[in-house]
Formats: structure tokens, C-alpha cells, sequence
């Protein structure tokens, strides 16, 4: 498979992006390996790369984010790790572990050394290249959990947080992330440019607010576009945009993410 890999680079329009394409096609392998250990039926994929992966978001993401909703089915992060392992090296790829499973949100950084100078993408043999996976073990209530079929490289059966649900994940990160990253604020231009996309799920995002201690008033169908509007009002959109640049898929969509055009979305 990594023939495929080679081949799949060759069509980039430079190096960052064929680093991004890499790194996607890996987390793709590692979505194939979950899935077959049987953890889509316990955890659910969110997150940004959800949203590449499922609605074709045009823009590239690091981590891979899911949180764990169905208890009564076992639950073994380890064993997905060393599923995940066995599978990928069968593939003629090298990897190393780093696994934090001692808190609320279990972590890995999945590691491939040595990758991205066989690609010729680095000129540094140890250079290493990582996709990181978090499960958060205790997710606040009242996520709606939908199943899709895709094809991203390879075929995924994933189980996920419907529209409404991801859309609420994004404006919990917004209002409560220890920084606002312009990625966050691309992804919340893309949704709310979908006239379709539903409103957030509300219940969710307020369990979520809850849990991390949210001073604000409860969020409602009346006041939430509101109170994003005030939170991007406050920002630094230059600082944003050195961000995301890095990760877009269509680098003259860097025009279009200005502050006057998000505030119109959400007025």
C-alpha cells in the first residue's frame, strides 16, 4: 500500500500539501483498523477530520477525535492500538506508540519514523511524522450518533455525531478552548455558509459548557449567535489566518475567512 501512497503524492501542488495528503492517508489506515476491531461501536468520530472525512470539509486536519457514548459495549483502547499496529505494519510501515490512558481522555500519538524521508518529503531520516487519537471516556450527555459509509482512500463504516452534534462540538471549542485557533474559526464559516446545515445541537453544547465550568449564560435557539458574535468580535483574525493557511485545501479560500464575513453569517 504504500505504492499507492507514492503514487497519491505525485499529484500534489507542493510539499505541504503532499505532507497533508500523507498524513490523511494514514489516519484513513488507522480509521480502517478501528473499524475492524469493532471500536465503531462504541466510540464516535468527531472533530475536525470527522468533518473531512464525512462532509468533505476543504480543509486538512491533524488528530483523530472520538468520544466514547455506548458503555454497554467493551471498551479496550489498548487493544485498538495494538489492532491498529499489527495492521499497519503489516502494510510495510514502521511505527511507534505513545499512550496516555491514565486520564479522562485517552491519547496516542501514533508515530512513523523515517516515512517522510522514504517519500522524499524530508530530507531528515529520523524525522518523524504523528497522528494523534484522543477518546474522551466521560463526553458530555446528548450527542445524536448517526453511521455513514465513505470512501476516503480506503472504505469506512464510521459511526459519528450527527450534523447537529458536530456543529456544537465546534461552538463548545469556540467558547472554550484555551486559545481560539483559526481553524476552528474556518470550520464555523464553512458550516454556517451551508444554509442546509441544522442549528446546533443544543442540549449538547450546554452539558458540554457545563463541564468545563462555562460562566456564561445557557445557550438557546434565540441568543446563541449572539454570544459567537461577541467571542469572534474580541479576536485576532491575523493571528488566525497564519493558523489554517497550512491546512487548506484551496489556499485562495484564505481571502474569504475575514471577521466581516463570519459576523455576517452569524447575524
Amino acid at each position: 500500500m504504500k505504492e499507492y501512497l507514492k503514487t497519491l503524492i505525485q499529484s500534489s501542488s507542493s510539499p505541504v500539501e503532499a505532507h497533508n495528503l500523507t498524513r490523511e492517508y494514514l489516519q484513513a489506515l488507522i480509521l480502517q483498523s478501528l473499524q475492524r476491531a469493532g471500536a465503531m461501536t462504541t466510540i464516535a468520530f468527531h472533530g475536525g477530520t470527522a468533518l473531512r472525512f464525512l462532509y468533505s470539509l476543504p480543509r486538512y486536519s491533524e488528530d483523530l477525535d472520538f468520544a466514547l457514548e455506548r458503555n454497554s459495549v467493551p471498551y479496550d483502547f489498548r487493544f485498538y492500538l495494538q489492532a491498529i499496529r499489527k495492521d499497519i505494519e503489516s502494510q510495510g510501515y514502521t511505527i511507534t506508540l505513545k499512550v496516555n490512558d491514565q486520564k479522562t481522555v485517552h491519547s496516542a500519538f501514533i508515530r512513523f519514523t523515517g516515512l517522510l524521508y522514504e517519500l522524499k518529503l524530508s530530507p531528515h531520516q529520523d524525522e518523524t511524522l504523528a497522528v494523534k487519537l484522543e477518546v474522551d471516556t466521560n463526553p458530555p450527555a446528548g450527542a445524536v450518533l448517526d453511521t455513514s459509509l465513505v470512501r476516503r482512500h480506503v472504505l469506512l463504516n464510521l459511526q459519528h455525531h450527527d450534523r447537529a452534534s458536530l456543529l456544537a462540538g465546534k461552538l463548545h471549542a469556540i467558547l472554550q478552548g484555551p486559545y481560539l485557533k483559526g481553524r476552528d474559526l474556518y470550520d464555523l464559516i464553512w458550516y454556517l455558509s451551508d444554509k442546509d446545515w441544522p442549528s446546533p445541537n443544543l442540549v449538547l453544547l450546554n452539558n458540554a459548557l457545563n463541564q468545563t465550568e462555562w460562566a456564561g449564560p445557557t445557550l438557546t435557539v434565540e441568543n446563541w449567535r449572539e454570544i459567537i458574535h461577541s467571542k469572534v468580535e474580541s479576536i485576532s483574525f491575523e493571528q488566525a489566518l497564519d493558523d489554517v493557511r497550512p491546512f487548506l485545501g484551496v489556499s485562495e479560500d484564505i481571502g474569504l475567512m475575514t471577521k466581516h464575513n463570519l459576523l455576517s453569517l452569524l447575524k
